[in-house]
């Protein structure tokens, strides 16, 4: 028969689904382990390895309870060395994906995708469609050549391309880095693209415990942004222009970047009034659930901007849940948990007729479909001046007179963004700004 593309909605029960996954990567992984380890090749990028799983099992594979299908898993070696990369051995791996159930998330995304979480919360499972998956192929040589030239990447970590065929149908899967772990409680979630065009969260969004805002709502709630201390800034700038550099060469847009953040001080408030109270409505304490550090390296936000720097000697305890140091507008604590996803779209696989007729209604800013090198430049912009600012370490307010106010600064002098004592922080800013312009031909754009 012919194998039609699947589309998540008329699926095999998902308990069947999930079953096969957790069968077929079982297999996978542990007749890899018996293959020697060597130097990935060229042609390891284009390697598919099937093998047949039927109900009353075979000498090569278990009985199941699942119907007969077929597991595909692509790029074997290649895959293995991107886990080892990342510093995932195969028995976590395994042990993260295969021995216990499976947790479905409720959509989190408009793509269709069905998405999973391991329930150790590393890895997620997400559906792909099969042009994606295709492209994911052509990606790999390129991703691995970067990923050896650049271990601290914002870009989904992939550790796993499989396919299920069953009935007919082909489910293709992606196992990927977890970027917002259960156990910390996201206070707010943004899916940012650096376009204002129609991106508001729906209403029906709206209703959900923690929806996911989009960039106007950014600009609305928070016009002062986030801000970050400067190194962290300018590590997560860095970051976030290597990545797109890597986007853009592979002609890739309509990518975001996906901001949780945890609000400490709202979260130890909230846990002071549920004291009070008598418990709370969950999104509070950081589950117990998580005893052991993430299996994976790089794979905390705060190690894919600084890598092995493990924040600066700071005091605060949660550090060790890898989220980036920040303030909100009020000054409150937070912490940001991020990554850039949904970087599967190919500008050539986007619908070409969108651009000629969208360009007529609007002007060419707030359209959405502009080639990739616009879109990134964009995105940077977007990111590195409305969305995350540098703090201005010497705000008049916190004025003292030892000099020795602000955490890191080396040398009172030196530093353009502190200002004098005499001048306002409108100076301050002022200044900075010029000094802003001086390094980026850019400039911040007005408030």
């Amino acid at each position: 028969g012919v194998m039609t593309d699947f589309a998540p909605c008329d699926i095999t029960p998902s308990s069947a689904l999930k079953g096969a996954i957790q069968l077929g990567i079982t297999h996978t992984v542990g007749s890899l382990s018996q293959k020697a380890e060597r130097d990935v090749l060229m042609q390891d990028f284009y390697v598919v390895e099937s093998i047949f799983f039927p109900s009353e099992g075979s000498n090569l594979t278990p009985a199941h309870h699942h119907g007969d299908f077929r597991f595909k898993t692509y790029a074997p070696i290649a895959f293995r060395y991107f886990r080892e990369l990342f510093g995932i051995r195969p028995d976590d791996y395994l042990y993260s994906l295969c021995n216990d159930p499976l947790i479905e998330l409720s959509n989190p995304g408009a793509s269709g995708s069905i998405f999973y979480v391991t329930s150790d919360d590393e890895f997620i499972i997400k559906t792909v469609q099969h042009k994606e998956a295709e492209f994911l192929q052509k990606l790999l040589p390129g991703y691995f050549m970067n990923l050896n030239q650049n271990k601290r990447t914002l870009l989904p970590k992939f550790y796993g391309l499989y396919c299920v065929q069953a009935g007919g149908k082909n489910i293709r899967i992606v196992v990927m880095n977890n970027l917002l772990p259960r156990s910390v409680p996201m206070h707010l979630k943004y899916d940012l693209k650096g376009s204002t065009c129609k991106r508001r969260a729906s209403p029906k969004e709206r209703e959900k415990s923690v929806p996911t805002y989009k960039d106007l709502d950014f600009i609305q709630d928070m016009p002062e942004g986030i801000q970050l201390e400067p190194d962290n800034y300018n590590a997560l700038c860095k970051t976030i222009q290597r990545d797109c550099l890597l986007l853009q060469s592979f002609k890739i847009m309509d990518y975001s970047l996906l901001v949780g953040i945890h609000n400490t001080d709202q979260a130890s408030r909230e846990r002071s009034g549920a004291v009070e109270g008598g418990g709370s409505e969950g999104a509070v304490t950081p589950d117990h659930r998580r005893p052991q550090a993430q299996k994976a390296l790089y794979s905390t936000a705060m190690e894919s901007i600084q890598g092995e720097a493990k924040g600066k000697g700071t005091l605060e305890t949660e550090d060790q849940w890898g989220g980036i140091p920040a303030r909100n507008s009020k000054g409150e604590r937070i912490l940001i948990y991020i990554g850039i996803i949904d970087i599967l779209q190919s500008y050539r696989f986007i619908k070409k007729i969108e651009h000629s007729w969208k360009a007529l209604v609007h002007d060419g800013d707030t359209v959405s479909v502009h080639h990739p090198g616009f879109y990134a430049e964009r995105f940077q912009r977007f990111m590195c001046s409305t969305v995350f600012k540098k703090t201005l370490k010497s705000s008049p307010s916190k004025k003292s007179r030892s000099g020795c106010s602000s955490v890191v600064r080396r040398h009172p002098m030196g530093s353009s963004a502190s200002a004098p004592s005499g001048q306002t922080v409108a100076d301050a800013r002022l200044m900075y700004r010029t000094h802003l312009s001086q390094t980026d031909s850019e400039g911040e754009s007005g408030e």
